[in-house]
């Protein structure tokens, strides 16, 4: 307040001596007595309008409209008081009193402010922000009073933009990012586009990565919308956020056509494509959602979240969180009968490749046997739409996971046609991005150890596809079936799993470089090395998605449905008790025959087993050598 007084004061002077270009009017007393109630009458406007309560360190340009009417309603009152009481004050001087005035008071306050704040920018992280429009200038506020970063300039394509000043700060056209990276020692590029798609991300990301600088984003624009999230919660651009592609809008017919008003069952419901599909499953209103899982804390987990979200949006249909496994028959028929289900969203399975590989016997009791088990009850007791998640492992297996998920598609087209009321379908589809055991998240966790980030071989592949988009494809597929389909997903591109480590290692902002065998001086090269390390147990180099070459177009266009080889049910009974039976005598030689001589088109890599427990037992007894004994039947 008394600096206020002091610059209206000092405001007050310079007008008069402007406007008579004399300063002699200082010594009469009837100039100043005007001014005397002037003060308290600007103090008091500025104190009704909140103006002392501002921080001056985050003061912002509102705080120039409290300054504004407490200056012009000071002129006016100054005016008034000239006029009245006759006083040898110029009619001009009290508007030039107000420009004086508005421009001490509000330029002394942000001057302080850049004295203030001047220290913490010089250790503050130079970053640019890419991307000048709406997005670029909200997040630009939000960071102006962030303790992290400095904000050197924006880039943006916009040409109508470049060379313009936005907030303080000049648009560069993207061509000059290379310079102002070395100029200024830029650390990091915010990337301020929430709405752009994933092509037009990867494109700006890929050329961006070699500049060696870390690159982050805002939210996207549903989590900005929903109020999960603000434009200043910069985050690390995630793998996640460039592969797959910008999801086809859903159909809402095909949306609910299985869900709305029914009793929806989802089994593995606690598990990355489960939990997702129960997600998307209560936005289409079933009359009630029964969550069957053999993981406790899986389950509560998964029946929290979405208790609570249904809670919030006013839901009223139940959600039943249910303990089993699909390989008890009694549980499940109990659970069906109980809860009178009428769709099925079968996505229990073991589906860790190389787990799988060393637990055999269990991986086929729960992918093969549970598919069977749940299938059956579900044709007997009137289930609807019984929907089987299936892999792109399946196609041509060369591992048992895949294998056993071959045969349990074949169980589901086995009893298509004798299901009667059942609808039974298939949706095959390849690696989720996020999914448990993900090649992402390792690749992650090894980056921040320090590395090396191990690749298995250099020419591997892997289509790659986000988990809410599969979900909702999955629900579409499903409500086209009739039965005995097999619905495979397009997943667009394959991705060269090197080429996806390069990228996270660099989006981190460091260097990568391959090790070479025996080499001691990568290091010098990078700052994160790549080891290949040879293809895991049963691994393949591609994946396919399709047994045959002849896939035919559905109502979406995403969702392709193919004719596979399918059996009879007598002849999927012989096959099913011989591997039952072996599988009860921890017989791996002749699981491995079955499946060999099965029509799954299995490729065995090697002529050995790798199921942990039957090496041990066999080490053990002292038995010979674990070559397993192939013998055509």
């Amino acid at each position: 307040m008394f600096t206020d007084c002091v610059l209206l004061t000092a405001s007050f002077a310079l007008a008069m001596a402007l406007r008579l270009e004399s300063v002699d009017f200082v010594f009469s007393s009837q100039v100043w007595v005007v001014l005397v109630p002037v003060l308290p009458v600007a103090v008091a406007v500025f104190m009704l309008f909140g103006l002392y309560k501002t921080v001056i360190r985050y003061i912002t340009a509102q705080a120039l409209g409290a300054v504004a009417i407490g200056v012009a309603v000071s002129a006016l009152v100054l005016f008034l008081l000239a006029y009245i009481e006759a006083a040898p004050v110029p009619r001009s001087v009290p508007g030039i009193f107000a420009l004086l005035a508005f421009c001490s008071l509000g330029g002394v306050r942000f001057l302080v402010q850049t004295l203030l704040r001047q220290p913490k920018l010089r250790l503050r992280a130079p970053v640019l922000i890419y991307g000048a429009g709406t997005a670029g200038r909200q997040l630009l506020n939000a960071l102006q009073h962030a303790q992290e970063y400095r904000i050197v300039a924006f880039l943006d394509d916009d040409r109508e933009l470049q060379r313009a000043i936005v907030g303080g700060k000049r648009v560069f056209s993207p061509a000059h990012v290379a310079g102002l990276v070395a100029e200024e020692g830029v650390q990091s590029i915010l990337l301020a586009m929430p709405s752009a798609s994933r092509a037009r991300r990867r494109e700006i990301v890929a050329w961006l990565e070699p500049l060696g600088v870390e690159i982050k984003t805002i939210p996207g624009v549903e989590d900005l919308i929903s109020g999960k999230a603000t434009f200043g919660d910069l985050r690390e651009v995630r793998p996640e956020d460039l592969l797959g592609r910008d999801p086809v809008p859903p159909s809402a017919d095909l949306m609910g056509r299985n869900i709305s008003g029914k009793v929806v069952m989802v089994t593995g419901a606690g598990g990355s494509i489960g939990s997702e599909l129960c997600r998307q499953i209560i936005t289409q209103n079933p009359a009630a959602l029964i969550l069957f899982e053999v993981s406790e804390f899986a389950l509560y987990q998964i029946s929290m979240e979405l208790r609570e979200t249904v809670a919030q949006h006013g839901g009223a249909f139940p959600i039943e969180a249910l303990l089993g496994s699909v390989q008890n028959p009694d549980r499940v028929r109990n659970v069906l009968r109980a809860f009178k289900v009428q769709t099925i969203y079968h996505a229990a399975a073991y589906k860790h490749v190389a787990l799988v590989e060393e637990n055999v016997v269990e991986g086929i009791r729960n992918n093969v046997f549970g598919t069977k088990v749940l299938a059956e009850a579900a044709r007997d007791l009137g289930v609807e739409n019984f929907i089987l998640i299936s892999t792109d492992k399946a196609v041509r297996p060369t591992n048992y996971m895949g294998a056993s998920k071959r045969l349990a598609e074949l169980v589901c087209q086995a009893l298509a046609p004798e299901s009667g009321r059942t609808v039974f379908s298939m949706v095959r589809f390849g690696n989720v991005l996020g999914s448990s055991g993900s090649v992402i998240p390792r690749f992650r966790a090894q980056i921040e150890a320090g590395g090396p980030v191990t690749v298995t071989h250099t020419e591997i592949t892997r289509f790659f596809m986000t988990i809410p988009e599969a979900s909702q494809l999955v629900i579409q597929a499903g409500a086209m079936a009739r039965g005995g389909d097999v619905f495979v997903l397009d997943m667009g591109e394959p991705v060269k799993i090197l080429d996806l480590a390069k990228s996270m290692i660099r989006l981190h902002g460091l260097k990568p470089y391959m090790i070479e065998a025996g080499d001691q001086k990568g290091a010098s090269r990078g700052d994160i090395g790549i080891k290949i390390v040879g293809l895991n147990k049963g691994e393949k180099l591609y994946e396919e998605l399709l047994i045959g070459n002849n896939p035919k177009g559905t109502d979406h266009p995403r969702i392709l449905t193919a004719t596979e080889l399918s059996v009879s049910r007598a002849e999927l009974d012989m096959i099913l008790d011989r591997l039952w039976r072996a599988c009860l005598a921890f017989d791996m030689s002749t699981i491995r025959n079955v499946l060999l001589y099965a029509p799954l088109d299995y490729h065995a890599y090697e002529e050995t087993a790798h199921d942990a427990a039957w090496i041990a037992a066999r080490r053990n007894a002292s038995l010979p050598p674990r070559r397993l004994e192939v013998v055509k039947t």
